[in-house]
């Protein structure tokens, strides 16, 4: 049974700001994902740049799939043996090193790209430790019954944090420039990692003879081996269509503009809309319901959109309506849950390397799906690739559903907080 860490937190903050600080720190870290894969690929097409080197910031991933790696010395050093944790420390230690790439990003030349690319991977390293640090914390802090708005801040917070970086950033670069747009989301990032650490101070402090944190400790335990099979699965259900429904809009006759507000507005209103309740619908269902609610909902929309694909007379608006719906809202409301049972499958002891290591195949999958998809949906075009994903969340409920049957054979429960009891 993992390391019950007893959450000693100052009486001064409660879970309510706690919450707050997690929906700081977690749109502080996507304002900068925004600017990174959403702003500046905009700014720097307008500025001439062809298309293969602006495909370059599709490196500044690396340390986000990444990351797994160096998240054992992470946590070692954020919960030091019969210390109190130094999660506050860590978070403005290595957000400042954020901010002043963000400063160095705004004040060279785009033109050529590689100063700024150096200057982007110094922050995408620098962010992507800070967000090691911010579940840690997260996991050993929140009472399980927050669980859910804890994961509402997590991916509210990344729909709020892209659409500041890739939406607002746009705009001020119109009115003042490259300069004063980068340095005011530097600002606005500083401003908001100081907030986390002001409800981070202090916490519990760790057993004197506390084991380090490590890889293999994660890959011991039958609960993360169990999780890390199901997130596979999850997130093939749910995100195989992402990356194609942009393009399908396109080729239903909407122009670029309306698809860019569209996503504005599915990201702005829908996403957060969504991981607000799937926090609700966690809370007041639980994990396994929510998530496959959010599966089924997913293979209905997905075979409507083939089913007006291949001929079904359908309302042009509906289509649009199931594309956005599915890539926005029911995206935000699955993985509000299933990131919600990244925090129970986790040990609080190293919560920063059980949370990164779910989060890294999460990234590791969308990425390789994402050209899977191009793929599949060029070969068979738009009706056989919505079918497929039509299927595949029903294929995954069905496995869900013989995996929770055979898993207490196992003893090694897919849903539950074992570190609780």
């Amino acid at each position: 049974m993992p390391r019950r860490i007893p959450a000693g937190r100052d009486p001064r903050h409660g879970q309510a700001a706690i919450l707050s600080g997690l929906w700081a720190a977690y749109v502080a870290q996507s304002v900068i994902g925004g600017l990174t894969w959403g702003g500046l690929p905009a700014v720097l097409r307008e500025r001439g740049l062809p298309l293969d080197r602006i495909g370059l910031l599709s490196l500044l991933v690396l340390p986000w799939a990444l990351k797994f790696l160096w998240s054992p010395m992470v946590e070692g050093w954020r919960l030091p043996p019969g210390r109190a944790a130094r999660t506050a420390i860590l978070a403005l230690a290595f957000g400042a090193v954020a901010v002043a790439g963000l400063m160095l990003t705004g004040a060279v030349e785009l033109v050529p790209l590689l100063p700024a690319l150096a200057c982007l991977m110094l922050v995408a390293l620098a962010t992507a430790t800070v967000d090691i640090a911010v579940d840690g914390h997260a996991v050993a802090v929140l009472a399980r019954s927050e669980h859910g708005w804890g994961n509402a801040a997590q991916v509210g917070g990344a729909y709020a944090g892209s659409a500041v970086g890739a939406g607002l950033l746009l705009v001020i670069v119109a009115r003042m420039g490259w300069a004063i747009a980068v340095w005011s989301m530097a600002a606005l990032v500083a401003l908001l990692l100081i907030w986390f650490a002001l409800t981070a101070r202090g916490g519990a402090v760790s057993p004197p003879a506390a084991p380090r944190p490590s890889m293999r400790r994660a890959l011991a335990r039958p609960e993360v081996r169990n999780g890390l099979i199901l997130t596979g699965l999850f997130v093939l259900a749910q995100k195989v269509s992402l990356g194609m429904l942009g393009p399908f809009l396109i080729d239903l006759g909407i122009s670029l503009e309306t698809v860019g507000v569209l996503n504005g507005f599915g990201s702005l209103v829908l996403g957060l809309v969504g991981a607000l309740a799937g926090g609700a619908a966690v809370r007041r269902w639980g994990v396994e319901t929510t998530m496959i609610g959010a599966l089924i909902s997913q293979a209905l929309l997905m075979l409507l959109l083939a089913s007006g694909v291949i001929g079904l007379a359908l309302p042009p608006a509906l289509m649009v309506a199931s594309a956005l719906l599915s890539g926005s809202a029911l995206l935000a409301i699955g993985f509000t849950a299933l990131y919600t049972q990244f925090m129970r499958w986790s040990d609080p002891g190293q919560g920063g390397v059980d949370f990164t290591l779910f989060q890294c195949l999460d990234g590791v999958m969308s990425m390789f799906m994402g050209l899977a998809a191009g793929f599949i949906a060029q070969r068979i075009g738009y009706g056989g690739f919505f079918a497929i994903c039509a299927a595949l969340p029903i294929l995954v409920v069905l496995l869900m559903h013989w995996r929770l049957r055979t898993a207490p054979l196992l003893h090694a429960p897919i849903f539950g907080d074992q570190s609780a009891k």
